[in-house]
């Protein structure tokens, strides 16, 4: 099983679950119950044996993750404690341990108590058997099959429930939709605040464009697009894209929606000379734009795929072939390589069965995670009228924590 299916098992899964109510020290369970456990004190770290996992801590660590009210101030979430303070060769001079709870006493007499159960969700160990955030990795027909449910836009305004099934839906899959939105720039604008602040970029804060080329990209015509991620070109891609079709009086113009996850995990159970290629090299993506009211110059820098490194779990991949400028940041004997592992994510990027299509109409708005699902659309005929915005990704993270989700 590859090691982000594994992720995707695992997360939101009942792992931290199962064994997690004690702990011990020195002390020795023998027997098979679920509470067995055994810690000791070595040279330069404490190994602990709980639920199923052996892990092992610092002393400097666990003296800086000290929880009590001198070290730690528990209603503003934050640390009193000068980490610069501790001695890098501090050692407990004593410990012990009852059923739920670990004590370490320090040579300066002071005492810390650790619950088990935080531990063990804090480790290395564990954090690299879990996900950052719950996914489902979908093609066209997983998609399908799912059935997920769009938000109605009377409940979503007024009911946080229909908020977090929203939230949730979106973490999932990367793509989520809102219903009977008024087909109004000034509605669109009502129901993404609903999540989160809106990012103001180069392109304004709310946009309202047709097919007229007012600005110097390609999006601002009736030619077909290619799947791509969008502001491939800032340093921090914007995070969530929101789209509305207010009209379109005319033929095409289908929204390709692809998870980019989901092509990214083929590769790595694949090829994962490829994966990690593709997650290590960074390459440069370009904005030029050169117009009578519009001058800007964007350049971002950073591999197409973005990894967190204790567990190779994907957090956003960046890709526009559009927008991918020269390729002056890679060796000339790794470059091929590169072109290789690239032409691998496209041609899985591109499998027809992991298209999903979808007909924008007014009121129905989509909101897209960039920094997982790429898009594109088809040609198009008539006039077609849209609006949508960038929204801020910490904001939206920070709705989905607060309504009680792992984001």
């Amino acid at each position: 099983m590859s090691l982000t299916r594994m992720l995707k098992r695992l997360s939101g899964s009942a792992l931290w679950k199962q064994g997690l109510e004690s702990l011990g020290g020195r002390l020795q369970h023998t027997d098979a119950h679920p509470s067995a456990f055994n810690y000791q004190l070595l040279s330069d770290c404490l190994e602990l044996h709980y639920g199923g996992l052996v892990m092992h801590f610092d002393y400097v660590w666990l003296r800086d993750h000290c929880r009590s009210a001198s070290c730690y101030n528990s209603k503003t979430n934050q640390r009193n404690l000068d980490t610069a303070s501790i001695a890098l060769g501090i050692r407990p001079s004593h410990s012990r341990a009852d059923e739920h709870t670990l004590f370490l006493t320090w040579p300066d007499g002071h005492v810390t108590r650790y619950g088990l159960a935080w531990l063990a969700q804090n480790s290395y160990e564990g954090q690299k058997r879990s996900a950052m955030q719950p996914r489902v990795l979908w093609d066209a027909d997983v998609y399908a099959s799912a059935r997920v449910p769009s938000a109605r836009w009377e409940k979503f305004m007024s009911c946080d429930e229909e908020l977090k099934n929203f939230l949730n839906c979106f973490l999932l899959y990367g793509i989520a939709f809102v219903e009977d939105v008024p087909a109004t720039l000034e509605a669109t604008e009502t129901v993404t605040q609903r999540v989160s602040l809106i990012r103001e970029t180069m392109y304004g804060r709310m946009w309202n464009f047709t097919s007229d080329f007012s600005r110097g990209d390609t999006a601002y015509t009736k030619l077909a697009l290619d799947r791509h991620t969008d502001t491939s070109y800032f340093q921090e891609p914007c995070g969530i894209q929101v789209f509305h079709c207010l009209r379109h009086e005319g033929t095409g113009g289908r929204t390709l929606l692809v998870d980019g996850f989901h092509a990214a995990d083929a590769v790595l159970r694949r090829t994962p000379g490829n994966f990690e290629l593709l997650s290590h090299v960074p390459i440069k993506h370009e904005y030029v734009e050169n117009l009578s009211e519009h001058r800007n110059h964007m350049i971002g820098i950073g591999p197409v795929l973005n990894v967190y490194p204790w567990n190779n779990e994907v957090y956003m991949i960046r890709y526009n072939n559009y927008d991918r400028s020269v390729m002056n940041t890679v060796a000339h004997d790794v470059v091929r390589r590169w072109y290789a592992a690239h032409r691998e994510l496209t041609a899985e990027l591109r499998r027809p069965e992991n298209e999903l299509w979808v007909k924008l109409k007014p009121g129905k708005v989509l909101f897209i995670d960039n920094w997982r699902v790429l898009h594109g659309r088809e040609s198009f005929t008539g006039l077609r009228q849209l609006c949508g915005c960038y929204l801020t990704r910490d904001d939206v993270l920070n709705t989905a924590r607060s309504l009680g989700l792992q984001a």
